[in-house]
């Protein structure tokens, strides 16, 4: 497999279904809006990924926007994803009105997810810089009515060791869940600013975010001096 996800088709195919496989219930005819999801590599958070786009019903989302942090190149406001292909294929991109950027995997890792569930979906891939918390707002009323599903990107704390990372993730799936704005500066997410969009657009449209599941990586691989965490959340 390559850094993020198996290059292979077959292999990627069979490491989604797997992942896609374990259905959770939130609740008869509840609507899922968008899913909060980690950018791991596919073997320490493809599962919990996995149990957030089981989610989606395949035949209502036709478009979908996706928005994650910048790893690879630092800069203010919003750049889009200008290509992307991966082992299912090419998928539909737009957002010709963005500046571009060649490669980024906060963004690129939620690609096959959304491919495995509707071939043809249409997605809009959005790299977030630095923004403000009126930048935030601004981006939230940009997209409030353009998608059929929002897709936000985000890891959790970075080589803490296990037990003090339970601990600093607790606080922010509390602030995400509850939208604490009072306390979003004390969010430990290397998506933060995508987080930041995702709570205004909440408050806009009357939705709250629920957890699904939160492990870190030690959880997977046992290793617990430096962990990284992993949270996945429907709303």
């Amino acid at each position: 497999m390559n850094e993020w996800y198996p290059k292979e088709k077959k292999e990627l195919n069979e490491a989604l279904e797997n992942y896609l496989s374990e259905k959770i219930s939130v609740g008869k005819n509840q609507e899922i809006h968008g899913l909060i999801v980690p950018h791991a590599g596919y073997i320490f958070s493809g599962k919990i990924s996995g149990k957030a786009f089981s989610l989606l019903n395949p035949k209502k989302i036709n478009k979908a926007v996706i928005l994650g942090p910048s790893h690879y190149a630092g800069f203010y406001g919003m750049r889009a994803l200008g290509k992307a292909e991966t082992p299912l294929g090419k998928p539909k991109i737009t957002g010709n009105n963005f500046q571009k950027i060649g490669y980024e995997h906060s963004v690129d890792n939620q690609i096959p997810f959304l491919q495995k569930l509707n071939q043809e979906i249409e997605i809009l891939p959005l790299i977030v810089g630095e923004i403000s918390t009126e930048d935030a707002e601004k981006i939230a009323r940009q997209i409030a009515d353009k998608e059929d599903v929002y897709i936000f990107s985000t890891d959790l704390s970075h080589f803490l060791d296990y037990d003090e990372a339970v601990k600093i993730d607790k606080k922010t799936i509390n602030i995400i869940e509850n939208l604490d704005f009072d306390r979003a500066n004390e969010i430990d997410a290397c998506g933060k600013f995508p987080l930041l969009i995702m709570m205004q657009l909440c408050r806009l449209k009357g939705w709250k975010p629920k957890l699904i599941e939160y492990k870190n990586s030690g959880d997977v691989i046992g290793e617990k001096e430096s962990v990284v965490g992993y949270a996945s959340f429907w709303f």
